[in-house]
């Protein structure tokens, strides 16, 4: 893990008191946040949290992560405040056969938050990654424990390009974005989330009644591309991301056949109109 040369004027810790007061109140869907200096994993609290009965709502974030995880068990790390590492804990009364579009509905929820307040292009490579061109942002892992979600985000804010932890990543003030405060960013992103899951589980959990899909569509930077999509098993899936279904796979349309993939790390490839 990178320690930061940073003070804490350029890399402010963030506030639990405000925070809270900010995001938490009577009616809302977080019932309560914390914020730690370090941990191992946002993701592994909440599961233990969430195993134990927590009831939904609850946020943590954590100023390092030292044993932050993607998916297929890839690393995620960043210097001390350099981002924002947190997870939250969700209890989605919709059918599991919807329930995959949590990850995409939080990916959505921080897109649009990025977009607005800190004036970045973010585009939406399925499932899990934020994406400014082809360089990744932020990253997202959900992961079930019995009857709920816990979904983390890591997302790049103050990192300098030697404080990547690949040479494919990006953050904000790499991008030159008008917000690189962590503050109002999680706030916008914990709003935005608040806002697609109500409209989401108002709706049953239909991504078309309530707009999702729609929103989700217009914000992807996979649908419309060719793509190589590594698929479990080892097997590779070539072809044109034509889509997202009502259960959030991804649609592939290669040797004239139709594949909805509920997994896969997708690649992409080139426009569909180049």
């Amino acid at each position: 893990m990178l320690d930061s040369p940073y003070t804490d004027l350029e890399r402010p810790p963030l506030s639990q008191a405000a925070l809270t007061k900010a995001v938490v109140r009577p009616g809302s869907l977080w019932s309560r946040l914390a914020v730690v200096d370090r941990t191992g994993s946002t993701n592994a609290d909440l599961a233990q949290e969430a195993g134990r009965g927590a009831g939904e709502g609850a946020v943590l974030i954590a100023e390092l992560q030292e044993a932050g995880r993607g998916r297929l068990g890839r690393v995620w790390t960043a210097p001390p405040r350099a981002g924002l590492t947190f997870s939250v804990l969700l209890r989605p009364a919709v059918s599991p056969a919807r329930q995959g579009w949590v990850t995409l509905l939080v990916g959505l929820a921080a897109a649009s938050a990025v977009r607005r307040l800190a004036g970045v292009d973010v585009r939406l490579k399925w499932p899990n990654d934020l994406l400014v061109g082809e360089r990744k942002l932020a990253g997202i892992l959900a992961e079930r424990v019995e009857d709920a979600v816990v979904v983390g985000m890591g997302l790049n804010v103050s990192l300098r390009p030697e404080e990547l932890p690949v040479l494919t990543a990006t953050s904000l003030t790499i991008e030159n974005a008008e917000c690189a405060d962590r503050d109002p960013l999680i706030r916008a992103v914990l709003r935005e989330i608040e806002t697609h899951y109500r409209d989401w589980i108002a709706a049953g959990g239909d991504a078309d009644a309530s707009g999702l899909r729609a929103a989700y569509a217009a914000a992807s930077a996979t649908i419309g591309r060719q793509v190589r999509v590594d698929l479990p098993g080892g097997s590779v899936l070539e072809g044109l991301a034509t889509g997202v279904d009502a259960s959030g796979h991804l649609i592939v349309r290669a040797d004239g056949a139709d594949h909805a993939l509920s997994v896969g790390d997708v690649v992409h490839v080139r426009s569909a109109k180049s």
